[in-house]
């Protein structure tokens, strides 16, 4: 329970506008890097002191350079605690002898030295959220039996955060990329959409460089095998959320005989094509948004959305189409715009523990303020209150997402698409379908295709799969865990995304049980 207090806290905080610059995602997506760089006054020493035998051995005589390196960690600047360092990675496998990439990583040292018994490398998800973020606030996402006996190494993906960040739009464009409206319905609407997906293509082309290319998730999954090489461990124990199961599921099939303990939580299908991952999605957030109605018209006497689930859900689809009629004005130095409200009301469904927030910013919206939605959105994108961003979130994810999977429907396929979305989403449907557009805007493709996932011979993978996920439809867990050879499925009773440290002792015991003991939890385990 301590991520989502501490999370609804920090929430607090900003919604009251205390000026703090908070940037977690409710998700259990960190974000914010600690900056990178590390300060000491001296090296500190590797761990483990000597690497394990065969750790360092490379699959190919090419990559021997970055298989060799030593990781020498430093303490972060400004901490006393966190330890920060840098791997080096090929930019382009296929030619590992040209340009290279430096990915940042932090690391959480064991809180207790003697338990100690080895490094859980985690990845939070996005794609496009940093890693270092993760393991720099490791408390919040982590349980002690997990804190004591490993070091938590979090590391930003390659165009992410602190490791080569791609660039597609300047701050000031940004503000205006995410205020836009994503459910366009009139021609003027129509235009200016697709002026905005073809600028987000080339700019990321035009400011990234090679970079850009070179970000899919085959590639960051083989820089997780250098990363465990560096480390000096012969296999690699991980925990990934979201996009992180992705991540993890295609290093387990890329360097199947390295897996350790893994554990992969609100699983993403790697077998989907994207028009039915987006319209399961919609889906899922629908069945978020009616679960947070559902609470409201059940514990109070008198709910401000109307007396059924059904009412609630129109009175909020009654606001949306408002906003994006007429934009509302706000505290701070901007509107609450048709694409803000969009954000602002889907985020706090991650975290069941946000609704109370939700609450407030739709009360005072229908009020004619819409402050605490835009803070809410600005805290989905990272957006700072000086109008900076506190990491490049909302780049890598389409970048990483386009290379994984190029494909988009053209505009004269949208009607079609959306009728499909409107049943599987009335609120957020036309935004996912909107959506599909996306990649049409970029030029880059990646070099190696992502691989079917079964992961012959790895160990047990514990996948984790919560009921009324907005993000990642228990489905999603379920095909994941069906489709990796050893895969083992635990279900979570709940809402929002994301089953372990979510306040389920169930989940809980199960996670850390396999982590921290390797006790494999009963296949289909329901909490």
């Amino acid at each position: 329970m301590r991520r989502v207090v501490a999370i609804v806290a920090l929430l607090c905080m900003l919604v009251a506008g205390s000026g703090v610059a908070v940037a977690v995602w409710l998700s259990g997506d960190g974000s914010g890097g600690t900056g990178g760089e590390s300060e000491g006054p001296a090296a500190l020493a590797p761990t483990p002191a000597e690497p394990e035998p065969g750790s360092k051995k490379p699959p190919s005589k090419a990559l021997k350079r970055f298989y060799g390196q030593d990781i020498v960690w430093a303490h972060c600047e400004g901490s006393e605690s966190l330890e920060c360092a840098t791997v080096t990675v090929p930019l382009d496998y296929g030619d590992p002898r040209g340009s290279t990439v430096d990915l940042a990583l932090v690391k959480d040292p064991a809180a207790d030295p003697d338990a100690r018994q080895g490094t859980l490398v985690v990845n939070p998800g996005g794609p496009g959220v940093p890693g270092t973020s993760m393991a720099a606030q490791a408390p919040l996402y982590f349980g002690d039996a997990v804190l004591d006996h490993y070091d938590v190494v979090g590391f930003d993906p390659r165009g992410v955060g602190d490791s080569s960040p791609v660039d597609c739009l300047p701050d000031d464009e940004m503000d205006a990329y995410v205020a836009s409206d994503p459910t366009p319905d009139t021609a003027a609407e129509r235009a200016e959409f697709l002026r905005w997906v073809d600028m987000f293509g080339a700019g990321c082309a035009d400011l990234s460089g090679a970079v850009a290319a070179h970000v899919s998730t085959v590639e960051a999954a083989r820089d997780m095998d250098v990363i465990r090489a560096a480390l000096g461990e012969t296999t690699l124990d991980y925990y990934g959320g979201s996009y992180g199961t992705k991540l993890g599921a295609t290093y387990a099939e890329l360097f199947a005989a390295n897996v350790g303990r893994f554990v992969l939580d609100a699983g993403v299908d790697p077998s989907t094509d994207k028009r039915t991952d987006a319209l399961e999605q919609a889906g899922g957030f629908e069945t978020a948004l009616r679960s947070f109605v559902a609470n409201c018209v059940e514990s109070t006497e008198s709910c401000f959305l109307g007396e059924t689930v059904d009412e609630g859900v129109a009175r909020i689809q009654e606001f949306l189409a408002e906003v994006d009629e007429q934009s509302l004005p706000t505290s701070l130095d901007r509107e609450l715009t048709s694409g803000s409200a969009y954000y602002g009301v889907a985020f706090p469904l991650y975290s069941r523990d946000a609704w109370i927030l939700l609450s407030q910013g739709l009360q005072q919206a229908f009020d004619g303020d819409g402050s605490t939605l835009l803070r809410l959105s600005d805290l989905y994108t990272g957006r700072r209150a000086d109008g900076g961003y506190t990491d490049n979130r909302i780049e890598a994810l389409p970048t990483i997402n386009c290379l994984d999977d190029p494909s988009a429907i053209t505009p004269a396929q949208v009607p079609a698409a959306l009728r499909d979305f409107a049943v599987a989403s009335p609120t957020f449907g036309d935004g996912f379908a909107w959506g599909l557009l996306g990649c049409s805007g970029f030029e880059a493709r990646a070099g190696e295709k992502p691989p079917v996932v079964r992961a012959e011979g790895a160990a047990p993978i514990v996948v984790v799969g919560t009921t009324r996920d907005p993000a990642t439809p228990i489905e999603w867990s379920e095909s994941l865990a069906d489709q990796l050879e050893s895969g083992v499925l635990v279900r979570r009773d709940g809402d929002g995304h994301g089953g372990y440290n979510a306040g389920n002792e169930c989940v809980d015991a199960a996670v850390e049980g396999y982590l921290v003991d390797g006790t494999v939890p009963e296949d289909g385990l329901t909490c």
